[in-house]
């Protein structure tokens, strides 16, 4: 039987977002609301984490949650009472805003699975294991976000080819004082834009890291990935670590660093989520005095 996959099987059509963790760092304000649901200016983490993976043509949509914050689930899907609530109340535009912002489940399909305990970010890509569609799969972790020019996932998509590598990973150049926070590739030459590599280490020494490019939360993974992670041993911090089974997988799908265009804020810490503020409230006022601008463009008080 032929066993070669098809342009459908090749796509990218699911993407799993790990929104499980209790988010201890922004305590006590996650203590009622989830981190995802956390505003970047007037916008939850969360919605940037929807829309780059609309804008990336995503066909499914799994989030990997905890039973204690079934508010995700509320923001995600649409609430046809709280629209209409609001449109009687005059608030059309509102009304209008969380429309758009919700996901159309007639476009998309949308499907939430349980991470009871925290067992690491391999164990909550394992738990969408049943509901993902077939071919590849992509991975987002809304705590990075990743602001500026075309979307992160719609970017690695674009330059996915799994014949050249089944696992691509987004990555960025670090501090050698940084590595030990994140993994990094261990990297073994360039090939137009992508990083080629022959495996990865979770949060090495500075002394011993392979390179200083270490991997932020956008994947694209080979469907095998399911396998790999089954029956993983605990690595790193007693965790199953989705770093070991990538690095598992490297000699039967190959792996490739993808270095995107745009600039990663680490939204899991309280310095970063300020930088990512600031940023996106910069953007929006840029964006603002453009619209405001006449027509043929700006002008200054001299013109």
């Amino acid at each position: 039987m032929d066993r070669t996959p098809t342009a459908r099987d090749r796509r990218v059509r699911t993407a799993i977002f790990p929104v499980a963790g209790l988010g201890t760092r922004f305590l006590p304000a996650t203590k009622a609301t989830p981190k995802e649901l956390l505003p970047v200016l007037d916008t939850p983490l969360i919605q940037f984490a929807i829309d780059e993976a609309r804008e990336a043509g995503i066909e499914r949509m799994i989030f990997v949650s905890h039973p204690s914050k079934e508010a995700i689930e509320r923001y995600v899907r649409a609430d046809a009472e709280l629209e209409a609530t609001l449109r009687e109340r005059g608030k059309a535009r509102l009304a209008e805003m969380l429309h758009d912002n919700a996901v159309d489940e007639d476009a998309m399909q949308v499907r939430f699975v349980m991470q009871p305990e925290p067992l690491g970010l391999g164990h909550a890509v394992l738990c969408a294991r049943d509901e993902v569609l077939p071919g590849p799969v992509a991975v987002v972790l809304p705590d990075d976000l990743i602001l500026g020019g075309e979307g992160c996932l719609k970017e690695m998509i674009d330059a996915y080819d799994p014949a050249r590598a089944g696992h691509m990973v987004a990555t960025m150049q670090v501090g050698a004082e940084e590595v030990s926070s994140y993994g990094v590739l261990d990297a073994t030459g360039r090939e137009g834009g992508l990083i080629l590599a022959r495996g990865m280490v979770e949060k090495p020494a500075p002394e011993a890291a392979p390179s200083r490019q270490a991997v932020v939360g956008r994947y694209l993974l080979d469907a095998s990935i399911f396998e790999a992670l089954d029956g993983l041993p605990p690595g790193a911090g007693g965790e199953i670590q989705l770093t070991d089974a990538i690095a598992a997988g490297v000699e039967t799908v190959g792996l490739c660093g993808f270095r995107f265009s745009g600039v990663r804020y680490d939204c899991g810490s309280k310095a970063g989520m300020l930088a990512a503020t600031m940023a996106y409230a910069g953007g929006q006022a840029a964006y603002a005095s453009v619209l405001a601008a006449p027509p043929g463009g700006l002008t200054t008080a001299a013109e």
